[in-house]
């Protein structure tokens, strides 16, 4: 299933039963909120979340914000009635959790058709587990099927590190190959992919660094837990002036009368290629849809 391209640097998770919460969120500037009834919703206030979730979503108030809501699994008590319930909200997309294999991806797509959803509703799914490592690329796959509506994965680092029994360093040397399977697997298949969250709020140092491993990683962005990650982790995961400079460059280059169905051109001395001119096409719409977002 495709996808818009937007910008996707910053992605709050928002606590779904706290009202003041989710009302703050429409003035944050992240590009992108997960409005969460799954992990931080204790059992007893599961359904006071999803109605309030449901509620705020229905509203709306929140811009040019992309607005998902991750579900509970259907294997608990309150999957079924919180995707039911996500659907008639009509959020932007909605974010299982625990997905660890092709076949979950297609159940909860065929479940997101019945339920009424919109093909503009689409599925994120959580790659938390050490079996959605292994199984990486037969999951992204699935976004080829017919009726799929999976469109990114998020990486669900903290339940990575627990499954593995690893300890989450500085440089996150235990999760790196997890962390490369996944984004492999989604490049392949022309899926967004999300990194995981940092979990020291304090630790502004220590979080600018991991965003940069995961932009250099080639990640579209990162999940966030509290507001004042959101400018950094803005700054960080935008393409810089000089990248789209460059970019704009090359994309003349090509446009040129005398080089078209040229491979190769000359730009400022160096050697281009046509792939280039794809990666320098994909930088400038990525910088066109943050400045859209911006004065949106």
């Amino acid at each position: 299933m495709s996808d818009t391209i937007r910008p996707r640097r910053s992605v709050l998770y928002m606590p779904g039963a706290n009202a003041r919460a989710l009302d703050k969120a429409k003035t944050l500037a992240a590009d992108s909120l997960i409005l969460d009834l799954e992990d931080s919703v204790a059992p007893d206030a599961k359904e006071d979340a999803r109605a309030l979730v449901a509620q705020k979503v229905a509203e709306g108030g929140y811009g040019p914000r992309e607005l998902i809501i991750r579900i509970n699994a259907l294997t608990t008590p309150w999957g079924e009635a919180d995707l039911k319930a996500a659907v008639e909200a009509r959020p932007h997309a909605i974010l299982a959790p625990k997905v660890d294999s092709a076949e979950t991806v297609m159940d909860l797509s065929r479940r997101l058709s019945s339920a009424g959803a919109p093909p503009t509703v689409h599925l994120w799914i959580m790659m938390e587990t050490p079996l959605a490592m292994l199984r990486a690329e037969s999951i992204a796959a699935a976004a080829t099927q017919e009726g799929s509506r999976l469109t990114c994965f998020v990486m669900g680092t903290n339940d990575l590190a627990k499954e593995l029994h690893c300890t989450q360093t500085a440089d996150r040397l235990p999760l790196l190959g997890g962390l490369g399977l996944s984004l492999l697997a989604a490049r392949a298949y022309g899926l967004t992919i999300i990194d995981g969250v940092y979990n020291d709020i304090k630790d502004l140092d220590g979080f600018t660094q991991v965003c940069r491993q995961g932009a250099q990683m080639g990640f579209d962005g990162k999940t966030l837990i509290h507001p004042t990650q959101i400018d950094p982790c803005n700054r960080i995961f935008r393409p810089s002036d000089q990248e789209v400079g460059d970019a704009r460059k090359i994309i003349a280059a090509f446009d040129l009368p005398e080089n078209k169905g040229k491979g190769v051109v000359t730009v400022d001395g160096k050697m281009v290629e046509l792939l280039h001119a794809e990666n320098a096409k994909r930088i400038v719409a990525i910088a066109d849809a943050i400045e859209a977002f911006n004065h949106g």
